[in-house]
């Protein structure tokens, strides 16, 4: 899990859910594979802050995107309904700590990183 200081973290929906985690809102599209709905623990899915099928395609987890993917997806979350999304977000984290769950294997070049990023000033 990682973390910067703020209520808001991340962390891959795989690991054990945690005390501290606070309300566990999953950002993927997708549901993770072979994990069951018991075992993730969930608060909440929130598939309207996920990248489009479109970017998350194009960019396949290549590091050498992410740049350009975060830039993208950025724009993304700023029309409807990822726009929505996030300021749902912001209102669950003034209420108290939140873990952004994914299962992408690179935690910090991932969506949940992105809008972690952008949810904490």
């Amino acid at each position: 899990m990682t973390s910067h200081g703020s209520n808001v973290r991340i962390k891959r929906v795989y690991e054990q859910p945690a005390a501290e985690d606070g309300t566990r809102v999953l950002v993927d599209r997708l549901w993770p594979r072979g994990l069951t709905k018991e075992r993730a623990h969930l608060d909440l899915w929130l598939k309207e802050v996920a990248p489009s099928t479109e970017l998350r395609r194009w960019y396949g987890h290549d590091p050498m995107k992410f740049a350009e993917f975060r830039q993208r997806y950025l724009e993304q979350l700023r029309e409807e309904p990822g726009d929505s999304a996030v300021e749902r977000l912001r209102a669950l984290a003034r209420q108290g700590p939140i873990t952004l769950l994914f299962a992408a294997h690179d935690a910090e070049r991932s969506e949940a990183a992105v809008v972690r990023d952008l949810l904490v000033p």
